[in-house]
């Protein structure tokens, strides 16, 4: 056993307990270092290798090293072992045979499903230790919960319990098989059980705490499950980016909590790093959305399918694979705005090959990202890396239509709600409002679309109709293959 040094009453020190603390905050300058490599493409594969292997010694050290006071002097080592590996093993199978499978399009339901696997844990962590806590302190006569670890419990199950519930929806609602539920007497509904929730946990933390009493504890995982639930079902259309994002930074709160209980350093940088960089992340969506993040915590956006001006008998304009692949060759900028019909078609690598023939003929081209196209936070980024498109031609909105106006063509492979001009000029979309890559301010516009099918914001599209666009019907694969062939037949 090792020798316990005494510093002061209420901290003791060890070899073993060294060693465990210094991995963890080498775990967790791993997790930083990590975080950083993933800002750009060329060094997002090894940041995830790095953060991986910060996760990785926290848990080995954590099996060797961790030791529990049982008695006075006395510590014990971690049990169940062969359970513990077993599951490792399972996990790592799991989430490694998912991630290979896993298509580009489905992508966004993956990281929903894993990101309410981090919330569940988060909170069976609350509902595992508060008990102990819950008999540690009846034995002190006169006493209630108000402290720094009844809290740490019961944030982590109430924020746990919501991106749990809340990610389930979420996926559902991405794989289509929850549609939406829009009805104003949501967002009171929505309110009323956060206040309900606050309230709850005051009401906890003030009251005597009785030995075997479980009541309080299942009753506030299930108003948190209620809650991710009826704060998930409302919101759809283009608006599911922004739950994403947020939804992640509740998971990485969650995980914070149970740092703070078990005064895990690896355990609190992770969970610190996520929850802030997904709070940013949800904010800069919600600039992209031009939505409010009050409105995000109540689930009072998303589109809907009957609002919006009718358009009418308005007619649209086609284009022949041919007089696409002469306006192409003979222009000097191309911007290719992608969308989610990109990922579905699977077109990422021959949209890159369309690039570089562009470019071999003098043609300068670019891509116009959205902060909200696709299904999640940086879904366009992620499917134009894999087909290694060079970051540096990736322009954001903002800098993309600042050079519209003197750009030839503009290819819209597979998007919608991101290109549509009455976010601009309709106050009664319910998109208004909602900044977009203005494609229109182009010389022409070609879309590439299956058919005049509405987008996921279930509006009409005004840009299919505008008098610079031509339509390039059929699908998005097999239409770029056969305009890469024209070009190259010029």
């Amino acid at each position: 056993m090792d020798t316990i040094i005494p510093l002061t009453r209420h901290f003791e020190f060890s070899e073993t307990i060294s060693i465990l603390e210094i991995s963890y905050i080498l775990a967790s300058v791993l997790f930083v270092l990590g975080l950083k490599k993933l800002s750009h493409p060329d060094t997002a594969r090894s940041g995830n290798l790095w953060a991986a292997a910060g996760m990785g010694l926290a848990i080995l050290c954590t099996i060797l090293f961790h030791k529990s006071l049982v008695g006075k002097g006395n510590y014990e080592g971690i049990h169940n072992i062969p359970f513990i590996l077993v599951a490792l093993f399972i996990g790592t199978f799991v989430g490694w045979f998912a991630a290979k499978k896993v298509k580009m399009t489905a992508m966004p339901q993956m990281v929903s499903l894993f990101n309410g696997m981090g919330g569940a844990c988060a909170a069976l962590i609350s509902m595992m230790e508060f008990p102990k806590m819950q008999t540690a302190l009846s034995i002190l006569p006169a006493h209630n919960m108000l402290n720094g670890e009844a809290l740490a419990i019961l944030l982590g199950l109430m924020i746990g319990g919501v991106s749990f519930a809340g990610s389930m929806i979420a996926f559902g609602k991405l794989d289509e098989r929850i549609g939406d539920f829009k009805s104003p007497v949501l967002r009171y509904i929505n309110l009323s059980f956060l206040f309900l929730l606050l309230g709850f946990v005051v009401f906890i933390m003030f009251r005597q705490p009785v030995a075997g009493e479980t009541w309080m504890i299942y009753t506030l995982a299930f108003l948190a499950l209620v809650y991710g639930v009826t704060f998930v079902l409302p919101i759809g259309g283009a608006d599911m980016p922004v739950v994403i994002s947020l939804l992640n930074s509740f998971t990485g709160v969650a995980a914070a909590m149970g740092g703070f209980l078990y005064h895990n350093q690896a355990m609190l940088t992770g969970g610190i790093l996520v929850g802030s960089s997904g709070t940013i992340l949800t904010i800069l969506m919600c600039k992209a959305m031009n939505r409010s993040l009050l409105n995000v915590i109540i689930g009072a956006f998303g589109g809907s399918a009957a609002a919006g001006t009718q358009l009418g008998d308005l007619t649209v304009k086609e284009i022949t694979l041919s007089d696409a692949a002469i306006l192409l060759s003979y222009s000097q900028k191309v911007f290719i705005v992608p969308g989610y019909g990109l990922a579905v078609a699977q077109a990422q690598h021959l949209c890159h090959e369309l690039d570089v023939l562009l470019s071999s003929k003098g043609v300068i081209v670019k891509y116009g990202i959205h902060p909200v196209a696709g299904r999640m936070p940086g879904h366009m980024n992620v499917l134009l890396a894999e087909a290694d498109v060079p970051y540096e031609k990736l322009m954001e909105m903002e800098d993309a239509n600042n050079e519209m106006g003197n750009t030839d063509v503009v290819i819209v492979v597979g998007a919608n709600d991101v290109v549509n001009p009455a976010a601009e000029d309709d106050p009664s979309s319910p998109i208004a409002g909602m900044p977009v890559i203005q494609a229109w301010n182009a010389k022409n516009v070609i879309v590439m679309k299956r058919s005049m099918a509405k987008g996921y914001a279930a509006i009409e599209n005004k840009l299919f109709y505008h008098p610079k666009t031509r339509m390039l019907f059929g699908d998005a694969k097999s239409t770029m293959q056969k305009l890469i062939t024209e070009i190259k037949s010029l």
